[in-house]
């Protein structure tokens, strides 16, 4: 039998997020998230709920019309900034309900 040696608990969760970073998944969800630092704390006031579909679609749900109207002349560039900060182009297009 081989003898294994205990790891710490950093080493492992390390591992465990460098395995699935590179998943489309965790990636698109990276984006939902970083949704917040894009667009600030007083347009996030508005969002109800956000998440991005297998398409590569980011959905957000704004409680205002308009801030909907207003973002939605601003969609490619939220889209830029987001896929510059996962570092992969994740988010194809963002659709505003």
């Amino acid at each position: 039998m081989k003898k294994t040696y205990p790891k710490l608990f950093s080493e492992i969760f390390d591992s465990v997020v460098k395995q699935t970073s590179d998943s489309d998944n965790f990636l698109r969800q990276q984006a939902s998230y970083l949704w917040t630092e894009i667009v600030g704390p007083g347009v996030n006031r508005y969002t109800l709920r956000r998440y991005v579909d297998d398409l590569g679609v980011l959905h957000v749900f704004i409680t205002s019309a308009p801030l909907k109207n207003e973002l939605s002349f601003h969609r490619e560039t939220i889209r830029q900034k987001l896929n510059s900060l996962i570092g992969k182009d994740v988010i194809n297009d963002i659709q505003l309900h």
